[in-house]
């Protein structure tokens, strides 16, 4: 084997911020008396970043800060019913089927075995692994980490652990933020397949003058990618 691939797995596997998407949209319907939706978005922002250092990234962290959110645009009015309704839409976001995103199984068939494979994601550790199981994709894998974050040194240990080092892998994802930069800066190769929903928190710029970043339209086109670095 030669390099090490990471991959990132929500919204580069597999679908994600839709579920986001949809479920802050009901939490807009659900306050629509209290606060206009552009305010509740920038409220409900604002908690997901205060909060990420106590509860991390996910769903139950998610659920919670719109929680937070409903009480205090309500000036701790809100009904008991929209905080239930609050909790069954967090609760609905764990039973969502995965739909793993177009070339992926295939993609990560032909590379399984030829490279050693591992998935890095954070989020809630239940849930990661729900999806990794229903995606039907965990035996491709050579190695599984969860963590609470992503960082030069998190890529630093895991590719050090699962590896021959930063310099001989590659880290492959749809955030700039936590996938492609972090990893670069580890001395890896950063590859950024944009999705068409990327949470704001995520974005950052493209590190266009890095010798080992680039960016790909989609996870098939890894393979050539690889081909060409050699």
């Amino acid at each position: 084997m030669s390099l090490t691939l990471g991959f990132d797995a929500d919204d580069t596997l597999w679908q994600n911020e839709q579920f986001f998407r949809l479920t802050e949209a009901r939490f807009t319907e659900l306050l629509a008396d209290f606060a206009e939706a552009d305010h509740l978005a920038e409220r409900l922002l604002a908690a997901e970043r205060r909060n990420l250092a106590r509860y991390g990234f996910g769903i139950k962290g998610f659920t919670l800060s719109m929680i937070e959110t409903a009480i205090e645009v309500t000036e701790g009015r809100v009904p008991a019913a929209t905080i239930g309704a609050i909790l069954d839409a967090g609760r609905e976001m764990l039973t969502h089927p995965v739909e793993t995103l177009p070339h992926v199984p295939d993609t990560l068939e032909r590379l399984a075995g030829e490279y050693r494979l591992v998935l890095i994601t954070k989020g809630d550790l239940f849930d990661q692994e729900r999806k990794l199981a229903a995606s039907g994709l965990g035996d491709l894998f050579d190695a599984v980490e969860i963590v609470s974050d992503k960082s030069r040194a998190t890529y630093e240990r895991i590719f050090a652990q699962h590896g021959d080092g930063a310099e001989r892998a590659m880290m492959i994802g749809n955030s700039l933020k936590s996938d492609v930069i972090p990893a670069i800066e580890a001395g890896s190769w950063g590859v950024f397949v944009p999705h068409d929903l990327t949470w704001v928190h995520e974005h950052a710029e493209e590190p266009a003058q890095a010798p080992r970043f680039r960016r790909l339209s989609h996870i098939g086109e890894v393979e050539d990618l690889l081909r060409q670095i050699g």
